[in-house]
């Protein structure tokens, strides 16, 4: 999607996205991936997940990248924090607490932001990207993620025809063929949403990258 859309979502209140939880498939799976409690999470447009709190209370750094500011100032205003802001580039660096948050474009991004990551997690954004940027954001973050590297990656699959994106419905087929060739990939389970009013299927998956 373009980006003005984001950012105009975000203007204007509009995040049926957002999750005011933790994701549920998120707590079900991740204590099956046994990750160490000092390891560094990267969470791609993070908005102002909970998520990234959960993380936190596991003891884990967290890195995350959102295109609006009014995410990020929006999470640490909930999380009663004030950050460092900084100049990184072309992107704009929030810092408090256990939470390393990026301001901008996702394609920014290079290696040294995310050297010391052990962890991705993607609930929001590979399912947030229309089919023709996906392979491109998938091979972004194979080239700057060191190694080892893992990720827990959860898509919705449901009737594109019934409504449109985002979020976009993405199968487990769909999800093999963007990442074959650069990850390993292990099927975790998978359990019934609702999307926009319709019926769709979370899947979740655990992806470790060559």
């Amino acid at each position: 999607m373009e980006k003005e859309f984001w950012l105009q979502r975000w203007q204007e209140q509009q995040i049926g996205f957002h999750e005011g939880r933790f994701n549920n498939s998120l707590v079900q799976y991740w204590p099956q991936l046994k990750t160490p409690k000092a390891a560094c999470v990267f969470v791609p447009l993070c908005g102002k997940s909970q998520d990234m709190v959960f993380f936190a209370e596991q003891g884990m750094h967290v890195i995350g990248i959102e295109l609006s500011a009014l995410a990020v100032e929006a999470f640490f205003q909930e999380q009663d924090l004030t950050p460092d802001i900084s100049q990184e580039d072309e992107l704009q660096c929030y810092r408090a607490g256990p939470y390393t948050l990026y301001c901008g474009d996702v394609f920014a991004l290079h290696h040294e932001h995310l050297k010391d990551c052990h962890w991705v997690y993607d609930r929001a954004a590979l399912i947030a990207l229309p089919e023709s940027m996906r392979s491109h954001y998938c091979r972004q973050l194979a080239n700057i993620l060191p190694r080892p590297c893992r990720s827990l990656v959860i898509t919705l699959e449901y009737d594109q025809g019934l409504k449109a994106g985002p979020p976009f419905s993405i199968s487990p087929d769909s999800l093999s063929e963007l990442y074959c060739e650069i990850a390993e990939i292990e099927t975790l389970g998978n359990c019934t949403e609702e999307v926009k009013g319709i019926s769709a299927i979370e899947h979740s998956f655990a992806l470790t990258y060559r």
